[in-house]
């Protein structure tokens, strides 16, 4: 059985930092291709930033430079690390995980097979 548990999210004004986190069992962080997805109200979920087996990665141009995903691998967790959030970020965030080992990286809902119940970040003055 699959569980991904994200935590981290919470209420911040713009400029803030957040580190979210996202606990796996049943899949290795290190093997199979991990992501973050949000998914602000009335809008469909978008595919923030993967990360491979190979240790590639991959972000939606609107994050580029501020936000990095990572791996602990002792803790079998994925990381995400936000700097100067802004209004626009505000979502549920998810972890995804894909089930065949991920040697590529992918933004793509399809793509992903096991999904956490999101964490809350809120960007406001």
């Amino acid at each position: 059985q699959v569980t991904l548990v994200e935590s981290g999210g919470a209420s911040v004004q713009p400029g803030a930092s957040l580190r979210l986190s996202c606990a796996a069992s049943g899949v290795n962080v290190s093997w199979n291709g991990m992501a973050w997805f949000r998914q602000a109200p009335g809008k469909g979920r978008e595919g923030i930033a993967a990360l491979d087996n190979a240790d590639d990665t991959s972000s939606r141009d609107s994050v580029k430079g501020r936000f990095t995903i990572s791996r602990d691998v002792a803790k079998n967790t994925l990381l995400l690390e936000m700097k100067s959030l802004e209004p626009g970020d505000t979502a549920m965030y998810y972890c995804a995980a894909e089930r065949y080992g991920g040697s590529w990286v992918s933004l793509y809902v399809d793509d992903y097979h096991y999904w956490g119940q999101g964490t809350q970040v809120t960007v406001s003055s």
